[in-house]
């Protein structure tokens, strides 16, 4: 069972003004799926906050994935992708790809959303939107290959064919 870690950067959720549905749906959605939630954070969508939790996340032996909820929209203060760009050592660009491809079906305003995807210390780390559809669908997009993608990133998938 692969530990994941859930990151939700918001203002208003980490002043209380606001509850964090997009982090409850995701670590529900996850435990649903087999994956253990070892760690749930809230911040304030604040570059520094965001790299240091990633950071301190992804060097912690029980966490494979690092999924964030929001911050990747265009006001100014969205900086979730910005911070993990950041931190990783390389993108999967196929990842955001997908759930932008995917999401705009739903939601044409999925084409403006920036998230991106990446490894850092053998860590993924995928954000999500903020909006609870939004990570719902992601994380629905996501769920058949993240633990393909994550037996491949920790070296543990010997089977290098294409289909499973």
């Amino acid at each position: 069972m692969h530990g994941v870690a859930v990151l939700t950067a918001s203002d208003r959720c980490a002043s209380g003004k606001m509850d964090d549905l997009s982090g409850e749906i995701a670590v529900d959605f996850l435990k649903d799926n087999g994956f253990s939630v070892v760690q749930k954070k809230i911040v304030p969508d604040d570059f520094s906050s965001i790299v240091e939790v990633l950071e301190k996340w992804s060097r912690n032996d029980s966490v494979q994935l690092i999924i964030t909820t929001g911050g990747t929209g265009l006001s100014p203060r969205d900086v979730t992708p910005q911070a993990t760009l950041s931190v990783i050592e390389y993108q999967i660009p196929g990842i955001p790809e997908f759930i932008r491809q995917n999401s705009v079906n739903k939601n044409e305003m999925s084409i403006i959303s920036r998230g991106c995807a990446g490894v850092c210390n053998g860590t993924l780390i995928i954000n999500t939107p903020g909006s609870p559809d939004g990570v719902r669908d992601s994380l629905d997009y996501l769920i058949p290959v993240l633990p393909h993608a994550i037996s491949l990133m920790l070296g543990t998938d010997t089977d290098h064919s294409s289909t499973k």
